[in-house]
Protein backbone atom coordinates (compact mmCIF):
# COMPACT_ATOMS: atom_id res chain seq x y z
CA UNK A 1 0.00 0.00 0.00
CA UNK A 2 1.02 3.62 -0.39
CA UNK A 3 2.59 5.32 2.64
CA UNK A 4 3.38 8.93 3.46
CA UNK A 5 6.89 9.61 2.08
CA UNK A 6 9.46 8.94 4.79
CA UNK A 7 13.16 9.68 4.45
CA UNK A 8 15.59 6.72 4.36
CA UNK A 9 19.35 7.25 4.61
CA UNK A 10 20.56 3.67 4.06
CA UNK A 11 18.69 2.01 1.22
CA UNK A 12 20.75 -1.21 1.02
CA UNK A 13 20.87 -2.23 4.67
CA UNK A 14 18.93 -5.52 5.11
CA UNK A 15 17.29 -5.00 1.68
CA UNK A 16 17.89 -6.36 -1.83
CA UNK A 17 16.99 -4.40 -4.96
CA UNK A 18 14.83 -6.33 -7.43
CA UNK A 19 13.78 -3.58 -9.86
CA UNK A 20 15.02 -0.08 -10.55
CA UNK A 21 14.57 2.87 -12.89
CA UNK A 22 15.89 6.46 -12.78
CA UNK A 23 13.46 7.47 -9.99
CA UNK A 24 12.12 4.39 -8.19
CA UNK A 25 13.53 1.22 -6.60
CA UNK A 26 11.61 -1.93 -5.65
CA UNK A 27 13.26 -3.87 -2.82
CA UNK A 28 12.74 -7.13 -0.87
CA UNK A 29 13.89 -7.74 2.67
CA UNK A 30 16.87 -10.07 2.95
CA UNK A 31 15.93 -13.48 4.32
CA UNK A 32 12.28 -13.23 3.26
CA UNK A 33 11.28 -16.30 1.22
CA UNK A 34 14.84 -17.65 1.17
CA UNK A 35 14.08 -20.76 3.21
CA UNK A 36 16.54 -19.78 5.91
CA UNK A 37 19.25 -18.63 3.49
CA UNK A 38 20.50 -15.16 2.90
CA UNK A 39 23.56 -15.28 5.18
CA UNK A 40 23.92 -13.40 8.46
CA UNK A 41 21.61 -10.57 7.35
CA UNK A 42 18.90 -13.04 6.38
CA UNK A 43 19.27 -14.86 9.71
CA UNK A 44 18.97 -11.57 11.60
CA UNK A 45 15.82 -10.56 9.69
CA UNK A 46 14.25 -13.99 10.27
CA UNK A 47 14.99 -13.77 13.99
CA UNK A 48 13.40 -10.32 14.24
CA UNK A 49 10.29 -11.54 12.43
CA UNK A 50 9.93 -14.38 14.94
CA UNK A 51 10.54 -12.22 18.01
CA UNK A 52 8.38 -9.26 17.03
CA UNK A 53 4.59 -9.48 16.95
CA UNK A 54 2.70 -9.00 13.70
CA UNK A 55 1.94 -5.32 14.38
CA UNK A 56 5.62 -4.43 14.71
CA UNK A 57 6.95 -6.46 11.78
CA UNK A 58 8.27 -4.66 8.71
CA UNK A 59 6.59 -5.41 5.37
CA UNK A 60 8.82 -7.65 3.19
CA UNK A 61 8.57 -5.42 0.12
CA UNK A 62 8.91 -1.67 -0.37
CA UNK A 63 9.35 1.00 -3.06
CA UNK A 64 11.77 3.89 -2.66
CA UNK A 65 11.92 7.17 -4.54
CA UNK A 66 15.18 8.94 -5.29
CA UNK A 67 16.20 11.67 -7.73
CA UNK A 68 19.29 10.82 -9.83
CA UNK A 69 21.58 13.40 -8.14
CA UNK A 70 20.46 12.85 -4.53
CA UNK A 71 21.72 10.50 -1.81
CA UNK A 72 18.43 10.62 0.09
CA UNK A 73 15.72 8.01 -0.49
CA UNK A 74 12.03 8.23 0.36
CA UNK A 75 9.81 5.25 1.19
CA UNK A 76 6.53 5.65 -0.72
CA UNK A 77 5.00 2.13 -0.64
CA UNK A 78 5.02 -1.09 1.41
CA UNK A 79 3.76 -4.52 0.39
CA UNK A 80 3.08 -7.77 2.22
CA UNK A 81 3.25 -9.75 -1.03
CA UNK A 82 4.98 -9.52 -4.38
CA UNK A 83 1.63 -9.14 -6.15
CA UNK A 84 0.66 -6.17 -4.01
CA UNK A 85 3.95 -4.31 -4.44
CA UNK A 86 4.05 -5.10 -8.17
CA UNK A 87 0.69 -3.37 -8.65
CA UNK A 88 2.14 -0.22 -7.03
CA UNK A 89 5.28 -0.47 -9.16
CA UNK A 90 3.37 -0.86 -12.42
CA UNK A 91 1.15 2.13 -11.54
CA UNK A 92 4.24 4.29 -11.00
CA UNK A 93 5.80 3.24 -14.31
CA UNK A 94 2.59 3.82 -16.27
CA UNK A 95 1.50 7.09 -14.65
CA UNK A 96 4.51 8.94 -13.19
CA UNK A 97 7.72 7.86 -14.89
CA UNK A 98 7.21 9.75 -18.15
CA UNK A 99 5.75 12.77 -16.35
CA UNK A 100 8.83 13.23 -14.16
CA UNK A 101 11.06 13.61 -17.20
CA UNK A 102 9.37 16.95 -17.91
CA UNK A 103 10.80 18.61 -14.78
CA UNK A 104 14.18 20.29 -14.89
CA UNK A 105 14.62 20.98 -11.16
CA UNK A 106 15.29 18.17 -8.65
CA UNK A 107 13.31 19.87 -5.87
CA UNK A 108 10.29 20.23 -8.15
CA UNK A 109 10.38 16.48 -8.88
CA UNK A 110 10.54 15.59 -5.19
CA UNK A 111 7.73 17.99 -4.29
CA UNK A 112 5.56 16.62 -7.08
CA UNK A 113 6.10 12.95 -6.13
CA UNK A 114 5.50 13.56 -2.41
CA UNK A 115 2.39 15.59 -3.14
CA UNK A 116 1.06 12.92 -5.50
CA UNK A 117 1.57 10.07 -3.02
CA UNK A 118 -0.01 12.07 -0.19
CA UNK A 119 -2.95 12.86 -2.46
CA UNK A 120 -3.41 9.17 -3.34
CA UNK A 121 -3.38 8.21 0.33
CA UNK A 122 -5.91 10.90 1.23
CA UNK A 123 -8.17 9.85 -1.62
CA UNK A 124 -7.89 6.16 -0.70
CA UNK A 125 -8.69 6.86 2.96
CA UNK A 126 -11.66 8.90 1.82
CA UNK A 127 -13.25 5.92 0.11
CA UNK A 128 -11.86 2.82 1.94
CA UNK A 129 -11.86 1.58 5.51
CA UNK A 130 -12.57 4.95 7.09
CA UNK A 131 -15.11 5.40 9.84
CA UNK A 132 -18.25 7.24 8.82
CA UNK A 133 -17.72 10.14 11.23
CA UNK A 134 -14.12 10.63 10.05
CA UNK A 135 -15.22 10.43 6.44
CA UNK A 136 -17.94 13.01 7.08
CA UNK A 137 -15.46 15.35 8.73
CA UNK A 138 -13.05 15.06 5.81
CA UNK A 139 -15.80 15.74 3.30
CA UNK A 140 -17.03 18.73 5.31
CA UNK A 141 -13.46 20.06 5.29
CA UNK A 142 -13.31 19.58 1.51
CA UNK A 143 -16.62 21.45 1.10
CA UNK A 144 -15.30 24.35 3.19
CA UNK A 145 -12.11 24.52 1.10
CA UNK A 146 -14.12 24.31 -2.13
CA UNK A 147 -16.35 27.25 -1.19
CA UNK A 148 -13.48 29.34 0.16
CA UNK A 149 -11.06 28.75 -2.73
CA UNK A 150 -13.57 29.27 -5.54
CA UNK A 151 -16.02 31.66 -3.78
CA UNK A 152 -18.93 29.26 -4.30
CA UNK A 153 -22.36 29.96 -2.75
CA UNK A 154 -24.01 27.68 -0.22
CA UNK A 155 -26.39 26.23 -2.81
CA UNK A 156 -23.52 24.96 -4.97
CA UNK A 157 -23.20 21.31 -3.90
CA UNK A 158 -19.85 19.50 -3.97
CA UNK A 159 -20.24 15.95 -5.28
CA UNK A 160 -16.69 14.59 -4.91
CA UNK A 161 -13.03 15.53 -5.06
CA UNK A 162 -9.97 13.74 -6.46
CA UNK A 163 -6.21 14.00 -6.40
CA UNK A 164 -4.75 14.63 -9.86
CA UNK A 165 -2.32 16.71 -11.94
CA UNK A 166 -3.23 19.69 -14.09
CA UNK A 167 -0.98 20.49 -17.05
CA UNK A 168 -0.45 24.23 -17.05
CA UNK A 169 2.05 24.78 -19.83
CA UNK A 170 4.69 22.06 -19.97
CA UNK A 171 4.81 21.36 -16.25
CA UNK A 172 2.10 19.43 -14.32
CA UNK A 173 0.66 20.94 -11.14
CA UNK A 174 -0.26 18.41 -8.47
CA UNK A 175 -3.47 19.27 -6.60
CA UNK A 176 -7.16 18.47 -6.17
CA UNK A 177 -10.03 18.40 -8.64
CA UNK A 178 -13.42 19.38 -7.20
CA UNK A 179 -16.58 18.23 -9.00
CA UNK A 180 -19.81 20.06 -8.11
CA UNK A 181 -23.27 20.21 -9.62
CA UNK A 182 -22.42 23.10 -11.96
CA UNK A 183 -18.60 23.30 -12.01
CA UNK A 184 -15.37 21.38 -12.37
CA UNK A 185 -12.60 23.12 -10.40
CA UNK A 186 -8.91 22.54 -9.70
CA UNK A 187 -6.56 23.98 -7.11
CA UNK A 188 -2.84 23.53 -6.47
CA UNK A 189 -0.32 25.36 -4.33
CA UNK A 190 3.23 24.06 -4.52
CA UNK A 191 6.55 25.89 -4.14
CA UNK A 192 4.72 29.23 -3.68
CA UNK A 193 3.00 28.77 -7.05
CA UNK A 194 -0.79 28.76 -7.17
CA UNK A 195 -2.91 27.21 -9.91
CA UNK A 196 -6.67 27.75 -9.83
CA UNK A 197 -9.24 26.76 -12.45
CA UNK A 198 -13.05 27.03 -12.58
CA UNK A 199 -15.07 25.66 -15.54
CA UNK A 200 -18.86 25.49 -15.79
CA UNK A 201 -20.31 22.26 -17.15
CA UNK A 202 -22.42 24.44 -19.46
CA UNK A 203 -19.24 25.86 -21.09
CA UNK A 204 -17.72 22.44 -21.87
CA UNK A 205 -17.93 21.50 -25.55
CA UNK A 206 -16.04 18.20 -25.33
CA UNK A 207 -15.09 15.79 -22.55
CA UNK A 208 -12.84 12.87 -23.45
CA UNK A 209 -10.54 10.29 -21.90
CA UNK A 210 -7.46 9.54 -23.98
CA UNK A 211 -3.85 8.43 -23.79
CA UNK A 212 -0.51 9.50 -25.24
CA UNK A 213 3.04 8.22 -24.99
CA UNK A 214 3.75 10.78 -22.27
CA UNK A 215 0.39 10.47 -20.46
CA UNK A 216 -1.04 6.92 -20.47
CA UNK A 217 -4.36 8.12 -19.00
CA UNK A 218 -5.65 11.66 -19.15
CA UNK A 219 -8.90 13.60 -19.21
CA UNK A 220 -9.20 16.44 -21.71
CA UNK A 221 -11.78 19.18 -21.00
CA UNK A 222 -12.47 21.52 -23.92
CA UNK A 223 -14.46 24.76 -23.97
CA UNK A 224 -15.13 27.22 -26.76
CA UNK A 225 -12.01 29.22 -25.82
CA UNK A 226 -9.55 26.82 -24.20
CA UNK A 227 -8.44 23.25 -23.53
CA UNK A 228 -7.41 21.72 -20.21
CA UNK A 229 -5.62 18.42 -19.54
CA UNK A 230 -5.68 16.44 -16.28
CA UNK A 231 -3.74 13.26 -15.55
CA UNK A 232 -2.33 10.93 -12.87
CA UNK A 233 -5.62 9.90 -11.27
CA UNK A 234 -5.75 7.07 -8.75
CA UNK A 235 -8.84 5.74 -10.53
CA UNK A 236 -9.35 7.57 -13.81
CA UNK A 237 -12.34 5.46 -14.85
CA UNK A 238 -14.31 6.37 -11.72
CA UNK A 239 -13.45 10.05 -12.05
CA UNK A 240 -14.29 10.25 -15.75
CA UNK A 241 -17.57 8.39 -15.27
CA UNK A 242 -18.65 10.88 -12.60
CA UNK A 243 -17.63 13.81 -14.83
CA UNK A 244 -19.74 12.40 -17.65
CA UNK A 245 -22.70 11.92 -15.32
CA UNK A 246 -22.50 15.49 -14.04
CA UNK A 247 -22.24 16.86 -17.58
CA UNK A 248 -25.27 14.81 -18.63
CA UNK A 249 -27.24 15.93 -15.56
CA UNK A 250 -26.47 19.54 -16.41
CA UNK A 251 -27.75 19.03 -19.95
CA UNK A 252 -30.89 17.26 -18.72
CA UNK A 253 -31.59 20.11 -16.33
CA UNK A 254 -31.22 22.44 -19.24
CA UNK A 255 -33.57 20.49 -21.51
CA UNK A 256 -36.14 19.77 -18.80
CA UNK A 257 -36.35 23.39 -17.72
CA UNK A 258 -39.75 24.57 -18.90
CA UNK A 259 -39.55 28.10 -17.53
CA UNK A 260 -39.29 30.84 -20.15
CA UNK A 261 -38.99 34.55 -19.61
CA UNK A 262 -42.18 36.42 -20.35
CA UNK A 263 -42.04 38.21 -23.69
CA UNK A 264 -41.54 41.91 -22.95
CA UNK A 265 -43.79 42.83 -25.88
CA UNK A 266 -46.78 41.08 -24.26
CA UNK A 267 -48.97 42.65 -21.54
CA UNK A 268 -47.87 41.80 -18.03
CA UNK A 269 -50.01 39.10 -16.42
CA UNK A 270 -51.33 39.73 -12.96
CA UNK A 271 -50.72 37.35 -10.06
CA UNK A 272 -48.15 35.42 -12.11
CA UNK A 273 -44.46 36.21 -12.10
CA UNK A 274 -42.36 35.09 -15.06
CA UNK A 275 -40.18 32.06 -14.43
CA UNK A 276 -36.47 32.58 -14.65
CA UNK A 277 -34.47 30.80 -17.31
CA UNK A 278 -31.57 28.81 -15.91
CA UNK A 279 -28.02 29.64 -16.97
CA UNK A 280 -27.79 26.26 -18.69
CA UNK A 281 -30.93 27.00 -20.69
CA UNK A 282 -29.55 30.33 -21.89
CA UNK A 283 -26.23 28.74 -22.85
CA UNK A 284 -27.82 25.95 -24.85
CA UNK A 285 -30.16 28.37 -26.60
CA UNK A 286 -27.19 30.60 -27.48
CA UNK A 287 -25.25 27.63 -28.90
CA UNK A 288 -28.23 26.51 -30.98
CA UNK A 289 -28.75 30.02 -32.37
CA UNK A 290 -25.07 30.33 -33.26
CA UNK A 291 -25.16 26.98 -35.07
CA UNK A 292 -28.23 27.97 -37.09
CA UNK A 293 -26.62 31.32 -37.87
CA UNK A 294 -23.39 29.74 -39.13
CA UNK A 295 -25.32 27.23 -41.24
CA UNK A 296 -27.60 29.90 -42.74
CA UNK A 297 -24.74 32.09 -43.95
CA UNK A 298 -22.03 29.38 -44.30
CA UNK A 299 -19.68 31.04 -41.81
CA UNK A 300 -16.63 29.60 -40.00
CA UNK A 301 -17.40 27.09 -37.26
CA UNK A 302 -15.96 29.32 -34.50
CA UNK A 303 -18.16 32.32 -35.36
CA UNK A 304 -20.41 33.21 -32.42
CA UNK A 305 -23.70 35.08 -32.85
CA UNK A 306 -24.01 38.17 -30.66
CA UNK A 307 -27.61 39.10 -31.50
CA UNK A 308 -30.21 39.78 -34.20
CA UNK A 309 -33.04 42.25 -34.80
CA UNK A 310 -35.82 42.88 -37.30
CA UNK A 311 -35.15 45.58 -39.89
CA UNK A 312 -35.47 46.48 -43.58
CA UNK A 313 -32.80 46.64 -46.27
CA UNK A 314 -32.94 49.03 -49.25
CA UNK A 315 -32.38 47.16 -52.54
CA UNK A 316 -31.50 49.71 -55.26
CA UNK A 317 -32.11 47.43 -58.25
CA UNK A 318 -35.86 47.31 -57.55
CA UNK A 319 -36.05 50.38 -55.26
CA UNK A 320 -37.71 48.55 -52.37
CA UNK A 321 -37.28 48.19 -48.61
CA UNK A 322 -37.15 44.43 -47.97
CA UNK A 323 -38.28 43.17 -44.56
CA UNK A 324 -35.87 40.78 -42.85
CA UNK A 325 -33.43 40.33 -39.98
CA UNK A 326 -29.95 41.70 -39.33
CA UNK A 327 -27.47 39.42 -37.54
CA UNK A 328 -24.35 40.72 -35.80
CA UNK A 329 -21.46 38.46 -34.74
CA UNK A 330 -17.79 38.77 -33.90
CA UNK A 331 -16.61 39.17 -37.50
CA UNK A 332 -19.71 39.65 -39.70
CA UNK A 333 -22.89 41.63 -40.27
CA UNK A 334 -25.50 39.56 -42.11
CA UNK A 335 -29.04 40.02 -43.41
CA UNK A 336 -31.70 37.66 -44.69
CA UNK A 337 -35.19 38.49 -45.95
CA UNK A 338 -38.47 37.20 -44.52
CA UNK A 339 -40.75 37.66 -47.52
CA UNK A 340 -40.94 35.78 -50.81
CA UNK A 341 -38.20 38.03 -52.15
CA UNK A 342 -35.07 36.01 -51.40
CA UNK A 343 -32.26 38.30 -50.33
CA UNK A 344 -29.06 37.46 -48.43
CA UNK A 345 -26.20 39.73 -47.45
CA UNK A 346 -22.86 39.01 -45.71
CA UNK A 347 -20.49 41.86 -44.81
CA UNK A 348 -17.15 40.97 -43.15
CA UNK A 349 -16.29 43.60 -40.53
CA UNK A 350 -12.81 43.80 -42.06
CA UNK A 351 -14.42 45.44 -45.08
CA UNK A 352 -16.43 48.04 -43.13
CA UNK A 353 -15.19 51.63 -43.16
CA UNK A 354 -18.18 53.66 -41.87
CA UNK A 355 -21.18 52.87 -39.67
CA UNK A 356 -23.41 55.93 -39.62
CA UNK A 357 -26.82 56.80 -38.16
CA UNK A 358 -28.94 58.79 -40.62
CA UNK A 359 -31.79 61.17 -39.82
CA UNK A 360 -35.12 59.47 -39.16
CA UNK A 361 -38.26 60.31 -41.12
CA UNK A 362 -41.80 58.96 -41.48
CA UNK A 363 -40.75 57.12 -44.62
CA UNK A 364 -37.43 55.88 -43.23
CA UNK A 365 -37.48 55.43 -39.40
CA UNK A 366 -34.23 54.72 -37.52
CA UNK A 367 -31.99 54.34 -40.60
CA UNK A 368 -28.41 53.03 -40.48
CA UNK A 369 -25.90 53.07 -43.33
CA UNK A 370 -22.85 50.81 -43.57
CA UNK A 371 -20.08 51.63 -46.07
CA UNK A 372 -17.31 49.28 -47.19
CA UNK A 373 -13.84 49.59 -48.71
CA UNK A 374 -15.05 48.79 -52.22
CA UNK A 375 -17.35 51.89 -52.21
CA UNK A 376 -20.56 49.97 -51.47
CA UNK A 377 -23.17 51.39 -49.08
CA UNK A 378 -26.00 49.41 -47.50
CA UNK A 379 -29.00 51.18 -45.97
CA UNK A 380 -30.94 49.54 -43.15
CA UNK A 381 -34.02 50.99 -41.42
CA UNK A 382 -36.77 50.24 -38.90
CA UNK A 383 -34.16 49.19 -36.37
CA UNK A 384 -35.09 48.73 -32.72
CA UNK A 385 -32.47 49.90 -30.18
CA UNK A 386 -30.41 51.42 -32.96
CA UNK A 387 -28.00 53.14 -30.54
CA UNK A 388 -27.23 49.86 -28.79
CA UNK A 389 -26.74 48.12 -32.14
CA UNK A 390 -24.28 50.78 -33.34
CA UNK A 391 -22.33 50.46 -30.08
CA UNK A 392 -22.03 46.67 -30.46
CA UNK A 393 -20.85 46.97 -34.07
CA UNK A 394 -18.31 49.61 -32.99
CA UNK A 395 -16.96 47.30 -30.28
CA UNK A 396 -16.47 44.46 -32.79
CA UNK A 397 -14.86 46.86 -35.28
CA UNK A 398 -12.28 47.87 -32.68
CA UNK A 399 -11.45 44.21 -32.05
CA UNK A 400 -11.17 43.59 -35.79
CA UNK A 401 -8.83 46.57 -36.21
CA UNK A 402 -6.58 45.26 -33.45
CA UNK A 403 -6.44 41.83 -35.11
CA UNK A 404 -5.46 43.41 -38.45
CA UNK A 405 -2.64 45.40 -36.83
CA UNK A 406 -1.33 42.28 -35.08
CA UNK A 407 -1.44 40.26 -38.30
CA UNK A 408 0.37 43.02 -40.16
CA UNK A 409 3.04 43.08 -37.49
CA UNK A 410 3.49 39.31 -37.81
CA UNK A 411 3.74 39.61 -41.59
CA UNK A 412 6.55 42.18 -41.24
CA UNK A 413 9.07 39.56 -42.33
CA UNK A 414 7.78 39.79 -45.89
CA UNK A 415 9.81 41.63 -48.48
CA UNK A 416 9.13 45.33 -49.12
CA UNK A 417 7.71 44.53 -52.54
CA UNK A 418 5.33 42.04 -51.00
CA UNK A 419 4.32 44.65 -48.43
CA UNK A 420 3.51 47.18 -51.15
CA UNK A 421 1.33 44.70 -52.99
CA UNK A 422 -0.23 43.15 -49.91
CA UNK A 423 -0.93 46.37 -47.97
CA UNK A 424 -4.28 46.97 -49.60
CA UNK A 425 -5.15 43.32 -50.18
CA UNK A 426 -4.42 42.21 -46.62
CA UNK A 427 -7.98 42.48 -45.25
CA UNK A 428 -9.34 40.54 -48.25
CA UNK A 429 -6.80 37.75 -48.17
CA UNK A 430 -7.03 37.22 -44.43
CA UNK A 431 -10.78 37.15 -44.05
CA UNK A 432 -11.46 34.34 -46.48
CA UNK A 433 -14.96 35.73 -47.01
CA UNK A 434 -15.79 38.58 -49.39
CA UNK A 435 -19.03 40.56 -49.40
CA UNK A 436 -21.83 38.32 -50.66
CA UNK A 437 -25.00 40.04 -51.77
CA UNK A 438 -27.56 37.86 -53.52
CA UNK A 439 -31.14 38.81 -54.26
CA UNK A 440 -33.80 37.24 -56.45
CA UNK A 441 -37.45 38.15 -56.94
CA UNK A 442 -39.95 35.28 -57.10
Amino acid sequence: MWVNPEEVLLASALWMTERANPYFILQKRKGHGDGGGGGLAGLLVGTLDVVLDSSARVAPYRILYQTPDSLVYWTIAHGSSRKEITENWEWLEQNLLQTLSIFENENDITTFVKGKIQGIIAEYNKSHDVKEDEDTDKFKEAIAKFRKLFLMPEEEKLVNYYSCSYWKGKVPRQGWMYLSINHVCFYSYLLAKEAKLVIRWADITQLEKSATLLLPDMVRVSTRCSEHVFSVFLNINETFKLMEQLANIAMRQLLDNKGFEQDRSLPKLKKKSPKKVSALKRDLDARAKSERYRALFRLPKDEKLDGHTDCTLWTPFNKMHILGQMFVSTNYICFTSKEETACSLIIPLREVTIVEKADSSNVLPSPLSISTKNKMTFLFANLKDRDFLVQRISDFLQQTTSKIYNERAISGSLSSSDDEVGEEALPHTLTGHFIRYTCSIA
